[in-house]
């Protein structure tokens, strides 16, 4: 099968000539001729945390091509065309987008005016699952399980916040633990206003405030559609590796500072050592949020528990991160190889997925 893979790639520098020549470059080179990424305009330190490295880039195409032909495609302004022209039987989107709410659903809304096939969720629930808010709002319409939260869009609306601290704030429509520091957590009003102020300055949009769960942490990998939804091996997150003093949160310093791969820390558990009714639990709720939330192929869920042991959705993440270097410590991967896939078999199996939803077996 013809397989277009399209990614958005992070940067080290940018500058306008390097906008200027990769526009001309070319974008259906195979891997090992990778072009640098489109420049754009410099911004906060994690802007680009959602987008992949080059190695993960390379990474996926050289396990796609083990069963296809493969066409690389920056998602940038001129994916549109090169995908009219392209035409490739099947799409392997990782595209994050960069700009706006609906970043997310940019690709697969161009694959769908253009009828072509793709790997994952659609534009609806892509867009949904990137707005926080949005996704809690329907897990509660379907009595699905999730920590109270509270959206702020200026400082004025706090007069109405109404629940008990501590709390922890995010900025509403991002990824990756983008905007989730250890700071975050907040237990007092004051704590709280200034964290609120930051999101809205520094992100330029809403602040998400959730209620801050005591109990431990999990991340849930999924594959499948309709009734063959499969989870694989529940992930858990072990605090007690973290630094001394900090929150017991899986922040944008645990996940990209303080865990390098030269410098890696025992962050992770998998299979999370569970009791079964407690595992059957998780399964359960985040095979119900898949589900109510339209996810397709697959798909990474957080959970967290209360102070009662009880598992809540946290968030979807629709788009999961596919880091290939196990010492990377990606999380889907890592629930993979304990559950027996090579990292071939991961990323060929949303393709397989997705043309059994398409009839094109």
């Amino acid at each position: 099968m013809h397989v277009a893979l399209v990614y958005n790639m992070k940067r080290e520098t940018e500058d306008e000539g390097s906008r200027v020549e990769d526009r001309h470059r070319g974008n259906n080179g195979d891997a090992r001729t990778l072009p640098a990424a489109t420049a754009v305009e410099p911004t906060r330190a994690d802007t680009y945390a959602e987008w992949d490295t080059k190695e993960t880039i390379e990474a996926v195409a050289a396990a796609l091509r083990e069963y296809h032909n493969v066409t690389l495609i920056e998602a940038n302004e001129e994916a549109f065309q090169l995908l009219r022209e392209t035409r490739p039987e099947m799409v392997f989107n990782i595209a994050e987008g960069f700009r706006g709410a609906s970043r997310e659903a940019q690709i697969p809304a161009m694959l769908e005016m253009l009828g072509i096939p793709y790997t994952g969720s659609d534009p609806i629930t892509l867009g949904i699952c990137l707005d926080k808010s949005r996704a809690k709002e329907i897990l509660s319409y379907y009595n699905v399980p999730t920590a109270r939260f509270q959206v702020i869009s200026h400082l004025s609306e706090l007069s109405g916040f109404s629940f008990a601290l501590p709390a922890i704030i995010k900025p509403l429509h991002e990824g990756s633990s983008k905007g989730i520091f250890d700071q975050s957590v907040v237990r007092t009003k004051n704590d709280l206003k200034l964290q609120i102020e930051k999101v809205l300055i520094e992100y330029g949009q809403p602040a998400l405030i959730e209620q801050f769960l005591p109990g431990r942490e999990f991340t849930v990998a999924l594959l499948g559609n309709g009734d063959d939804v499969r989870v694989l091996p529940i992930v858990e997150m072990k605090f007690d590796s973290l630094p001394e003093g900090v929150n017991q949160l899986y922040s944008y310093e645990a996940k990209w500072i303080w865990d390098q791969s030269d410098n890696p820390i025992d962050v992770h558990e998998c299979p999370a050592k569970i009791a079964e009714n407690l595992k059957f639990e998780i399964e359960n709720i985040c095979k119900k949020a898949y589900t109510v939330l339209g996810c397709r192929d697959w798909c990474r869920i957080d959970v967290r528990l209360d102070e009662h042991g009880a598992p809540h959705i946290i968030e979807l993440n629709p788009l999961p991160g596919i880091l290939p270097n196990p010492e990377d410590h990606s999380c889907f991967p890592l629930a993979a190889r304990t559950g027996g896939m090579s990292y071939i078999d991961l990323i060929n199996e949303p393709v397989r997925l997705a043309a059994n939803r398409y009839g094109l077996v």
